[in-house]
């Protein structure tokens, strides 16, 4: 294991050693570096091993979230979970991982990635194993909430390692591609195991099978993934958890988030009197944490400079509602398919085939011409993408045909988010200095987590609201429409963002260098 040094590769100088920015070797320098192997990989092997620990930490955490759907069925039968209670097993998983991103990104600014990422690792494959064993509703309860906790630690960390072992250019783009692809990967592979344990074992194969793939990452993640925490401690010394952060964020976005996402689903709807003490006390700590944070706080959980970086403040909204938009999707496109186009677990996961294969092309595509195209117009394809899955499930009839709505919904669903969780990554990463790489990638994640479960609480309710005025409509389509209009929303504000192209670059530390105290 190496350590992150990345100024010196393959015999290139350092862009910082040149003596003005304007002499010629310096453009050939920092496209060079851009393309080389980091030299805190001691050989290729340890890079790809490195990587593929990344990329199928990402893969698990999608493939037990999408899994989970399909086996919930028979798994509420088999643990005789009241109906009141089916929800949570699903939701609190969410819940806790969206809650505890920024805390654990400040822990691996304070103690490097490398111990949070591992550990992070090892405690999310102790938690769904137990699951697996769960004899109860209230062990599988408490089970996949400690497990939230993994997921928290390893994503933020995941993006933390790339950006601090890449330079800006084409092999962190290849990087960043691969590591977006591998979500709809995980999230069809987990509804294929799903689907496969359900019907020919048992629901608790599926956690197993699950364990045992994230047993062999721990090891691979162990040995290969940089030990940064010496250079992170003797960088970041003065870096310390923010207490009052912790304790005013947390519990308001875990209360605010729970109020949202089970509001639909409570005895009295949003009336009842648990949801709205959630919701006060949510929208109370969170009013709290924005006064911490921008005046008491020395080193606040969530600085308000961190959206300094041009763009960034407009990029989070959007990215807020894209990924609202994405959660939308996945839920209703299944209940969509299963209980209105009659498709088994299996097919419903063959049908989603199109969206694993279609996250490889952008993968491959996308990881060697990034560089070229406008991050503008990528945003706007990626809109686009996720205007057009929304709206054709928004069109489809109850037994509408594959080919001409399924179909090209799921690849307009994979462009939509590769594409946008693609780009976003490289730009915020790109933007934030190596000091604030984790909390960066706690920010990325925090969005995508509470996206999710925002945008798929007001969903629900609108749903629900819908089917108690009309019985005997398809209720399900409001979600649809409602995220068409969210849809349109991330569309327009992708037009206004101008990021240029993810080129071969100084990082925030050279480029501060270069241009002195004053600017």
């Amino acid at each position: 294991m190496g350590n992150f040094d990345t100024t010196q590769n393959m015999g290139v100088r350092d862009p910082e050693s040149l003596s003005s920015p304007d002499e010629s070797q310096d453009e050939v320098d920092v496209e060079q570096l851009g393309r080389s192997r980091p030299a805190v990989f001691s050989s290729t092997l340890q890079e790809v091993l490195f990587c593929l620990s990344l990329l199928i930490s990402m893969l698990m955490a999608e493939f037990f979230i999408s899994g989970f759907n399909i086996i919930l069925p028979d798994l509420s039968h088999s643990l005789s979970i009241p109906p009141g209670y089916q929800t949570w097993p699903a939701s609190v998983f969410s819940l806790v991982t969206g809650a505890f991103l920024l805390p654990l990104g400040r822990l691996a600014d304070m103690h490097g990635a490398y111990w949070v990422f591992t550990l992070g690792l090892v405690w999310f494959t102790i938690w769904c194993l137990v699951s697996g064993f769960s004899t109860s509703h209230e062990m599988l309860i408490a089970s996949r909430a400690l497990a939230g906790l993994g997921p928290a630690a390893f994503l933020p960390t995941s993006i933390m390692l790339i950006g601090k072992s890449y330079r800006p250019g084409p092999r962190k783009n290849l990087v960043f591609s691969l590591y977006s692809a591998f979500a709809p990967i995980g999230f069809f592979l987990g509804i294929i195991t799903g689907g496969a344990t359900t019907q020919m074992l048992s629901w608790r194969w599926y956690f197993w099978i699950g364990s045992a793939v994230l047993g062999v990452v721990c090891l691979t993640a162990f040995f290969t993934v940089p030990n940064d925490r010496a250079e992170t401690r003797s960088e970041n010394a003065n870096v310390k958890m923010d207490y009052a952060g912790l304790f005013t964020i947390v519990p308001g976005l875990a209360m605010l988030t729970f109020a949202i996402t089970d509001g639909a689903h409570a005895p009295n709807g949003f009336a009842t009197s648990y949801i709205i003490a959630t919701c006060v006390l949510g929208v109370l700590f969170l009013a709290a944490a924005v006064y911490v944070e921008g005046w008491v706080a020395a080193q606040p959980l969530l600085p308000f400079d961190l959206f300094k970086a041009k763009y960034m403040g407009r990029l989070s909204v959007s990215l807020f509602f894209a990924y609202g938009v994405f959660g939308i999707y996945l839920l209703y496109a299944s209940i969509h398919i299963s209980d209105y186009m009659g498709a088994s677990a299996l097919q419903t996961a063959v049908w989603f085939t199109p969206m694993a294969a279609g996250g490889m092309v952008l993968a491959t595509i996308g990881g060697f011409t990034l560089h070229l195209l406008p991050g503008r117009v990528l945003l706007i394809i990626s809109g686009f993408g996720s205007l057009a899955c929304v709206l054709l499930f928004a069109l489809i009839p109850k037994n509408g045909n594959y080919w001409a709505f399924v179909f090209p919904a799921m690849i307009g669903a994979t462009v939509g988010v590769d594409i946008t969780y693609l780009v976003s990554n490289i730009f915020i990463t790109t933007n934030v200095p190596r000091h604030r790489q984790g909390l960066a990638g706690a920010l990325i994640n925090s969005l995508l987590f509470l996206g999710i479960s925002f945008f798929l609480g007001l969903a629900d309710l609108a749903v629900s609201e819908d089917q108690k005025a009309h019985p005997d409509g398809e209720g399900h389509k409001v979600a649809f429409w409602f995220a068409t209009a969210s849809a349109a929303v991330a569309l327009a504000i992708f037009a206004t963002i101008d990021l240029g192209k993810a080129e071969s670059d100084l990082t925030v530390e050279e480029r501060e260098k270069r241009q002195g105290p004053a600017a």
